[in-house]
């Protein structure tokens, strides 16, 4: 009955005045932010149409939408071990987490967000700004925020994470299915995608095994009966103990802010790039002295690439490249159009000295030049026949940080608006995760070391995860975290709750992919 009456009285809180008063005002500033340096960036713009307006506030009202509803999810899932032993209560538990959230966010490097860019097909990403680049990232995201709209409905810590894969391996399959000529290009990246979901799928098995691990170390090893005792009423941990639930909750909001914030920014900036190119095109933050460092390094990648290739330049360098991306396989005259499209770039850039100067006309084609090159180089990078030698992979390593500094980056105003997407999203739709990770997935309350054990393995897991660039669910680890401390305590499982997010776990990808291609396939008809 107790378990029951817990639930219900956090279900039916209120928010304290002043928590609103606090949102309110971080969302004016944030929104005052973002929208100065947004009409600062697009000053450059000459394009006096109002559609290119229209369709980008459009779509940045979805791509945030989704950050929104990403709050409702996996950053609850940060402050439902704090709330359930009573070390923080529920409005500054919710105001601390949205706070490092934000930290997380705007100190996060972009790697994450561009490996989910780089499963989306190749054509769709050359023609963002086309109807069917549009498609593509309309489609995604309102079947990323339809289906975890629907698991939060019912209270289900389905991994938003999980959800957008599949909306984008949705959008690539019938992409590919729609196209006159079917090709590599036009459909999903399956060796990133393989990658990605090899993550996916492993995460939660870390979450579970590292914390049952942890806890099962702790009992033995440190005999303090304070720390495994479940809360009493309403009364907070001794000190020590709350400061320990206090830091892991933090480490998870840091960490949830940079893996997962940045799935948006990546989509955010193609959208950008789609519907504005003059402004965001090009890192038009790049000046003389950058561009003197970008054409000497690309001389040195050239002569390295005259090593491994074969014939002489192409009549077409940037359609050769877009074969070697189509194929993924490469090839000594693969390599020969990657030089010839190298150079091509680097005696481009250095007409104009500075990339704030290249006429609008010429920015989209350089932007699609450097990303096919790059992607090349990352390919060349995996292949084992050409036998690069480790001193030549260094150097072909530096020319492409040059060109992704070129073509990835993310606007300061970007991260806030998304940092803050998330944080309101979390104090406006927590309580079903936070009561179903604290109440439903054990048999008994959480105790102080439990919470504990499930926040260090989930802190330690995504941010390992965001420095190999790779996305990970906060969900799936934190509540597959707490599962393995409920086991290790031998508290037992309520196998209802675990049934539940076993299904949305196995459906979350069939349903995304379904949703997503169904979408893509109407929109491309419309748009």
């Amino acid at each position: 009955m107790e378990h029951t009456t817990a639930a219900s009285t956090l279900i039916g809180q209120k928010p304290n005045p002043w928590f609103n008063v606090l949102a309110g005002v971080v969302v004016v500033a944030g929104v005052i932010y973002a929208g100065v340096h947004l009409a600062s960036d697009l000053s450059v713009v000459r394009d006096t149409r109002a559609y290119p307006y229209i369709l980008l506030g459009i779509a940045l009202l979805i791509a945030l939408g989704f950050e929104f509803v990403n709050g409702f999810h996996d950053t609850a899932n940060a402050v439902a071990t704090v709330i359930y032993t009573n070390s923080m209560s529920p409005n500054l538990a919710v105001v601390w987490s949205g706070s490092f959230n934000f930290l997380g966010v705007l100190l996060s490097g972009g790697a994450v967000a561009f490996g989910i860019v780089s499963l989306l097909p190749v054509e769709l990403i050359l023609q963002v700004g086309s109807g069917a680049g549009f498609a593509m990232v309309f489609a995604l995201l309102i079947a990323a925020i339809l289906w975890n709209l629907g698991t939060w409905y019912f209270g289900l810590p389905s991994s938003s994470s999980h959800t957008l894969i599949g909306s984008i391996i949705g959008v690539g399959l019938m992409n590919q299915l729609m196209a006159a000529n079917p090709s590599g290009a036009s459909g999903v990246d399956w060796s990133q995608a393989t990658k990605i979901g090899e993550t996916l799928l492993v995460s939660p098995l870390i979450g579970f095994s590292a914390a049952f691990l942890l806890l099962s170390i702790l009992k033995a090893t440190i005999k303090i009966p304070a720390l495994y005792k479940e809360p009493e009423g309403n009364k907070p941990p001794p000190l020590w103990i709350r400061g320990l639930l206090i830091l892991t909750c933090t480490g998870v909001s840091f960490f949830h802010g940079g893996n997962d914030g940045q799935k948006g920014m990546g989509l955010i900036m193609l959208i950008l790039i789609g519907t504005v190119p003059t402004a965001y095109a090009l890192n038009r933050t790049m000046h003389e002295t950058d561009i003197d460092n970008f054409v000497t390094i690309s001389a040195q990648a050239q002569n390295v690439m005259s090593h491994y290739s074969q014939g002489g330049a192409p009549a077409d360098p940037h359609e050769a490249a877009l074969d070697l991306v189509r194929a993924r396989t490469v090839t000594p005259q693969g390599v020969s159009a990657l030089s010839a499209l190298a150079e091509s770039i680097s005696t481009r850039v250095n007409q104009y000295h500075s990339l704030d100067k290249v006429p609008a006309g010429s920015m989209v084609n350089i932007r699609n030049d450097m990303y096919l090159v790059s992607e090349g180089l990352r390919f060349i990078s995996k292949d084992k026949s050409l036998n690069v030698s480790e001193a030549d992979q260094k150097v072909l390593g530096s020319y492409k940080t040059q060109l992704d500094h070129s073509t990835k980056f993310i606007p300061t105003w970007v991260k806030v608006a998304v940092a803050i997407a998330l944080g309101l999203g979390t104090m406006i739709g927590w309580k079903r995760i936070v009561v179903t990770v604290g109440e439903r997935i054990g048999k008994t309350h959480l105790t102080y070391a439990q919470g504990a054990s499930a926040e260090i393995v989930a802190m330690a897991t995504i941010g390992a995860a965001e420095m190999y660039g790779l996305p990970v669910s906060t969900t799936h680890v934190l509540s597959s975290g707490v599962a393995g401390t409920m086991v290790a305590n031998k508290s037992g499982l309520q196998w209802a709750t675990v049934r539940n997010l076993l299904m949305a776990w196995v459906l979350t990808l069939p349903v995304s992919i379904a949703l997503a291609a169904g979408l893509y396939w109407l929109l491309r008809h419309l748009l």
